[in-house]
């Protein structure tokens, strides 16, 4: 295992020894609910993502990408609040082009048609800030860090750190959940490290209950570009639509959906598959 592989390994595993109500993180979507999972409650999500004609601008790499696996982990800390920690141990690219003209072409050591690294671990806490009525949406605020894990001479790294502050609400109207995100986004140029772009996050997800144990769900999740002009690379405007569902035993849930790019850069389309899993970890005074 790489120095790499080890930091984002022991970082995911420390986390469950640090002090969403129950699946509040929704998987398969990535749009945030705002209730979170509970005081002294422990969710652990892990799946696979695979997407097919992946792009990475900066690098100069496209191909298909395989991840495995994906792991979340939120503790709730208070009643209204949680840490989350997320990433994965292995992202494996199948690489069909190459751009030798990318701005970090020439810093890559990959030579064969495949390569692979850690993912980018995300450090987050979400508070909820308003609990839901039956006349009001709950609403929430996140704040989000992504580290650099992954390395850009691999390709599918930037060897950044980014910033994310959200807004989150929901409202749950019969047997449909509706949620929203909208937030602000730090992104480091990966090619000049005096220069950021700011980019506008957004997503709207829905869970249509079909069963007691089933339900639909989708999304629509992405960011947009603010500065005027091409944008600095690795920091474009992405966006991913994304129909699925979800089956409910107990305290263990499996999920898959498939995906669809919205921009020239993202996946043609995609499919992810996993589960969460929550228990009662520790009592809070």
């Amino acid at each position: 295992m790489t120095r790499r592989s080890a930091v984002a390994f022991f970082a995911l595993l420390a986390s469950l020894a640090l002090p969403r109500q129950a699946f509040a993180q929704q998987r398969p979507l990535v749009t945030e609910d705002p209730e979170p999972v509970g005081a002294g409650r422990v969710l652990i999500e892990g799946g696979l993502d695979i997407a097919r004609n992946q792009e990475y601008p900066v690098s100069g790499l496209e191909g298909n990408l395989l991840r495995l696996p994906t792991i979340g982990i939120s503790v709730g800390i208070s009643s209204i609040a949680e840490l989350q920690i997320d990433g994965g141990l292995y992202d494996r690219l199948n690489i069909t082009k190459r751009n030798p003209l990318a701005p970090l072409a020439s810093a890559l050591t990959v030579t064969g048609d495949s390569t692979h690294d850690v993912s980018d671990v995300v450090i987050a806490t979400k508070i909820r800030m308003l609990a839901e009525t039956a006349g009001r949406p709950a609403l929430g605020i996140r704040f989000a860090t992504k580290l650099p894990n992954a390395s850009n001479e691999h390709g599918l790294g930037l060897d950044t750190t980014d910033f994310h502050i959200t807004l989150l609400g929901a409202k749950t109207v019969q047997s449909i959940r509706v949620v929203g995100n909208f937030g602000v986004g730090i992104l480091a140029d990966p090619t000049v490290g005096n220069r950021q772009n700011d980019v506008i996050d957004y997503g709207v997800s829905f869970a249509r209950a079909v069963t007691q144990e089933a339900e639909l769900v989708g999304e629509l999740n992405g960011r947009a570009s603010t500065r005027s002009g091409t944008p600095f690379p690795g920091t474009e405007s992405r966006g991913i639509l994304k129909l699925g569902g979800r089956y409910t035993r107990g305290s263990v849930r499996l999920d898959a959906g498939v995906f669809l790019g919205l921009t020239s850069i993202d996946a043609t389309i995609g499919f992810t598959t996993g589960f969460t899993y929550v228990f009662n970890a520790f009592t809070l005074p």
